[in-house]
């Protein structure tokens, strides 16, 4: 290896990939628990079918368009030099990790952004025309963005934003490119009229658990190096998450007289939202005022979508989008060296600001483009119909739970079958008016 290779670091980067991999298949089963029980199937592969996607498409150009040279000096795109990874090297560095583990790293960044936008449509889409979505979005949304922001020759980097780890490129994108696509595809049917709760709270912890656990592989790891910006990153991301926690949980006290196992996970992935673009640039209070912040400010905005009436299935407008503008306008204030609170001025505010609205309006205006161009297309949405029954059934002929098979062996005999065509009776016999099959 070339002079200035550090093992270290690249066992550091490469375990960082394969936290922030872990986090795709948390975020299904994290999605997966809140959906009703006849669309799971569909929840869980919308995230998981970005691993393959996405996979393919940044090896073939995308890394090229994210981290290429910058085209015209304009800070818009990056070439297409390294198309297939060519001209890379296992033994070209990037710092002191082979750009390989760089580039592997930023492709997890790459896979999860587009698989966070599947929650705001859930139970409502076609299977097909996620697919094409997914490769459209990531070409002409996530690539120009990541460029941007990360790329020393993106406007956005070159302006002085901060964005440690994707408080822009990852989740005010997502967020903003969710809005942008249910205002295309509509509500589902029975929005406000009928009983839209999760069906598994526990997948819903299980999932929040594995997004927490890579997202130190997120944070930590975009130092690229095993060094103390690393430990800092870390140890922000976990206050503040616990903070965020806290802080949603406060809210659902007072404003609903609960605490909730929902409320709770939700929470610590929006304190985790919101610290994301801060956690190597504020200290241990600022991280912590960060999540509280951001854990009220998101259980607030969840309220939103009731009093304006658009459908955002599983909140990813209220964590996400508004979790990130949270923790990249604060930067601003609690930046240990440009923030307010270091007697720096209101500059490096005003960057932050055109940084994450610029990300979001660009990402709200393409998104709309090309959900409204595919589903004019070839169709977006489901029929009503398939939408009423069983979506898992219909696209994908599987589902999570086969409660036939567990009628039978609960009563052998068959004396279940007599009756099991009432759609009362059979509520009763998986658990109640409120068991699985109730959703």
């Amino acid at each position: 290896m070339p002079e200035g290779f550090d093992a270290g670091d690249t066992a550091f980067v490469l375990t960082s990939a394969a936290l922030v991999m872990l986090m795709t298949p948390g975020l299904a089963f994290f999605y997966g628990g809140m959906v009703r029980a006849k669309s799971v199937v569909n929840m869980l592969l919308m995230s998981f079918v970005s691993l393959g996607i996405v996979s393919v498409l940044w090896v073939a150009y995308g890394y090229s368009l994210a981290f290429g040279e910058d085209v015209g000096g304009r800070g818009l795109i990056g070439d297409l030099s390294n198309v297939g990874l060519s001209g890379i090297s296992d033994t070209t560095l990037t710092g002191s990790v082979p750009v390989l583990a760089f580039a592997v790293f930023q492709m997890m960044f790459a896979v999860i952004t587009p698989a966070l936008i599947s929650g705001a449509i859930a139970d409502r889409t076609k299977f097909g025309a996620w697919m094409l979505f997914v490769a459209l979005w990531v070409t002409v949304v996530y690539f120009p963005v990541a460029h941007w922001v990360w790329q020393s020759g993106g406007w956005i980097f070159k302006l002085g934003v901060k964005d440690f780890a994707g408080g822009t490129a990852v989740h005010i994108n997502a967020g903003m490119a969710a809005l942008g696509a249910l205002l295309v595809l509509g509500n589902r049917v029975g929005f406000r009229r009928e009983s839209m709760r999760a069906h598994s709270l526990p997948l819903v912890m299980l999932g929040s658990g594995l997004l927490w656990f890579g997202w130190f592989g997120f944070n930590a790891g975009s130092a690229l190096a095993a060094n103390g910006t690393a430990s800092v990153a870390f140890m922000n991301t976990q206050v503040a998450a616990g903070a965020g926690m806290i802080g949603w949980l406060v809210w659902e006290r007072v404003r609903k007289g609960g605490f909730t196992s929902l409320g709770a996970a939700s929470g610590a992935v929006a304190g985790l939202v919101a610290i994301t673009p801060a956690c190597a640039v504020v200290n241990i209070w600022g991280a912590i005022a960060i999540g509280v912040i951001a854990g009220v400010g998101c259980a607030w905005a969840v309220s939103l979508k009731d009093r304006f009436g658009y459908d955002d299935s599983l909140d990813v407008v209220a964590v996400h989008a508004v979790g990130g503008v949270v923790g990249t306008l604060l930067i601003g204030v609690f930046d240990v060296t440009d923030g307010l609170v270091a007697g720096a001025g209101a500059g490096q505010l005003l960057k932050q600001a055109i940084g994450a609205f610029a990300v979001a309006a660009y990402s709200l205006a393409l998104t709309w483009l090309l959900v409204k161009t595919i589903d004019v297309t070839i169709g977006f949405r489901v029929t009503r119909s398939d939408e009423v029954t069983r979506v898992d059934q219909v696209l994908h002929t599987e589902n999570a739970y086969d409660f036939a098979t567990r009628e039978a062996d609960a009563d052998p005999v068959g004396t279940i079958g007599i009756w099991s065509h009432s759609p009362t009776a059979r509520h009763q016999s998986v658990g109640g008016a409120n068991g699985p099959s109730a959703h």
